[in-house]
């Protein structure tokens, strides 16, 4: 049976991409075909570079004026996207080309602390300064609003009296890191099982 072929969209170092590659390497149903990323020095290239994963660096005017590189995407013949720390929206014209078949990962219980600018360590700064008593991850799929897609998968964590923005994000990371590649896992699962009955992803 063909694999499914998943991109992996990364701006910064990249270490959600890294369990998820470590994840999936030698899977028999899927793999991560091409990491693509729109900042040129980002450390998610090296990653790549190092498990022997093609990479594409996009440019924001092809981005969001032009094709959106779906026509370099279904070349390298990707069946679904994954966002990791990916900070640019997502065009409509690649939505249209991935209907349901694109996942992002946020770090915060959505809806709570989403949409624009929530990211990072201006989420987990908003968690604290609003004495929240507890926080977590969000795996949602991805629409045309910021963290606004359907929910897939929650997972918390308490926040701590003494806790940091810095403190907070790594058990962030802690469980962003044991969740991620599980999910994407289970959910191709579910749509590889749609598919078979249908013959269709959508």
């Amino acid at each position: 049976m063909a694999k499914t072929n998943i991109a992996v969209f990364a701006s910064g170092a990249g270490s959600n991409a890294q369990k998820i590659i470590e994840h999936f390497a030698g899977h028999t149903g899927i793999r991560v075909a091409l990491v693509v990323s729109n900042k040129a020095n980002a450390g998610v290239l090296s990653i790549a570079s190092k498990n022997n994963i093609p990479s594409l660096i996009i440019e924001k005017d092809v981005f969001f004026k032009g094709n959106a590189y779906v026509d370099e995407l279904k070349s390298a013949s990707i069946n679904f996207i994954v966002l990791a720390g990916f900070l640019w929206k997502i065009p409509q014209r690649l939505l249209e080309a991935y209907p349901n078949k694109i996942i992002n990962i946020h770090p915060a219980l959505l809806p709570k602390y989403g949409g624009k600018g929530m990211y990072g360590h201006h989420v987990h700064e908003a968690v604290l300064s609003n004495k929240e008593k507890e926080s977590g991850i969000t795996i949602h799929y991805v629409n045309d609003k910021f963290d606004e897609g359907e929910h897939i998968f929650q997972a918390k964590c308490e926040v701590k009296e003494d806790d940091t923005a810095e403190s907070l994000a790594k058990r962030i990371h802690e469980l962003e890191h044991a969740n991620y590649a599980k999910i994407i896992e289970s959910t191709l699962s579910v749509l590889g099982s749609r598919q078979r009955r249908t013959g269709s992803y959508d």
